[in-house]
């Protein structure tokens, strides 16, 4: 790994990549060329140069409220998702978000002087300052375009490859239908509290994943189905789910109040050791998966203790509910395991929905490294061609989960 102290933009550009390197992304000689080779800083000039090749994101543009509008993601997520869209040479592109330019300036670099890449972003300011930084940088060719991206851009399909940089609650029928045949569409989609950059392949008039990597994005403007409530008179606790489901926040206000039961699910991990994947399990069988948020002062004073006090997955149903949490165990008696996985419940049926719970935590713990796959069918597709009764609906997608 390049250990230099040199802070030129270009050693601070080959220690960023020997940290992508490291962290197990930029699989192809391609991908880690075009990382090399792009000047990332040029893409965010009002950010410091150490930042601009720090693994991090660049924020370039706020909401009034302070939050994030646009920004130049975490190279490593960069780098990821460029493993999972698989440029070829002369390959057509479509990126929706365009952001500083930088990804598109890669995806330029990858597909060569034989391909095309086309970024739309609906906001004029940050489709101006991509096409500035794509000009300075020696990429006229790059066509930006100002136009709401969930329509796409029919102009210039078919495409090879449409990559998402915003994540999205849905996928609209444009997507699907401006990528090829055989075509692979990334995405970083967001359900029942979690984003997962999603490699999808085009297979006739459906999409199938194979590709799911954990991840977190910008939200897409104009696509948020995303429900807020908070559950204690404090506002410490924060109770996140989705528009189509069917949870009512003022029979939840106030749970914490009743009495908690813990449930240990005899499941273990080491300290190292990711458990992301019961969500994503308990997302493809579990309907009543949300999300719960905890300030610090809920879990100092024993209010609310999620496993990751920002988002962890919970289960909701009517009046109760149960929450992802873990406890310390020696590792000198659980064989080197340093937590034991669990749940906690409160309300009626807190203990039921805790036990439910578990149960996904030794699902998951039978198979930690297995996926399930998703594929996306449209919104109307009668019931009878559903592949399984695993399913959510959206506005214009259809989730299937199998596997």
């Amino acid at each position: 790994m390049n250990t230099t102290t040199d802070s030129s933009p270009e050693a601070l550009r080959a220690a960023m990549v020997d940290r992508i390197k490291a962290a197990g992304h930029a699989h192809t000689a391609a991908v880690e060329q075009a990382l090399r080779e792009v000047p990332r800083h040029r893409f965010v000039p009002a950010a410091q140069l150490t930042d601009a090749y720090a693994n991090q994101a660049v924020i370039t543009k706020r909401a009034a409220d302070g939050a994030a509008l646009s920004c130049a993601s975490v190279p490593t997520v960069v780098a990821m998702m460029l493993d999972q869209l698989d440029v070829q040479p002369g390959h057509r592109i479509l990126e929706i978000g365009a952001g500083t330019g930088y990804n598109a300036a890669l995806l330029a670099t990858l597909t060569g002087p034989t391909g095309h890449v086309t970024t739309v972003d609906i906001d004029p300011e940050v489709t101006a300052g991509a096409r500035a930084g794509l000009d300075i940088t020696g990429f006229a060719d790059v066509e930006v375009i100002t136009a709401d991206g969930s329509l796409g851009e029919p102009d210039n399909a078919p495409y090879d490859r449409i990559i998402v940089t915003v994540g999205a609650f849905d996928i609209p029928p444009a997507w699907r239908e401006q990528l090829a045949p055989g075509g692979r569409l990334v995405v970083p989609l967001r359900w029942r509290g979690q984003t997962r950059s999603v490699a999808f392949v085009r297979d006739d008039d459906l999409l199938r994943s194979d590709l799911v990597k954990l991840c977190g994005f910008v939200p897409m403007i104009g696509q948020d189905s995303e429900r807020s409530a908070h559950l204690d008179h404090d506002e410490q606790v924060t109770l996140y789910w989705d528009a189509d489901q069917n949870i009512d926040p003022e029979l939840l206000h106030g749970v914490f109040s009743t009495p908690k039961t813990e449930v240990w699910s005899e499941v273990t991990v080491g300290d190292s050791e990711p458990f992301d994947g019961v969500w994503l399990r308990m997302t493809a069988t579990e309907p009543a998966t949300c999300r719960i948020a905890a300030d610090q002062g809920a879990v100092d004073s024993g209010l609310c203790t999620p496993a990751i006090p920002s988002r962890s997955p919970a289960l909701a149903e009517g009046d109760s509910l149960a929450y992802f949490t873990y406890r310390r165990v020696d590792p000198h008696q659980s064989g080197g395991a340093h937590a034991e996985l669990g749940a906690i419940g409160h309300g009626p049926t807190g203990v039921n929905l805790a036990k439910r719970l578990c149960d996904q935590i030794r699902s998951w713990s039978q198979d930690r490294t297995g996926v399930p796959t998703i594929v996306v069918y449209q919104a109307d597709v009668p019931n009878e061609r559903l592949a399984s009764r695993d399913s959510i609906a959206k506005r214009w997608a259809c989730l299937v989960f199998t596997g």
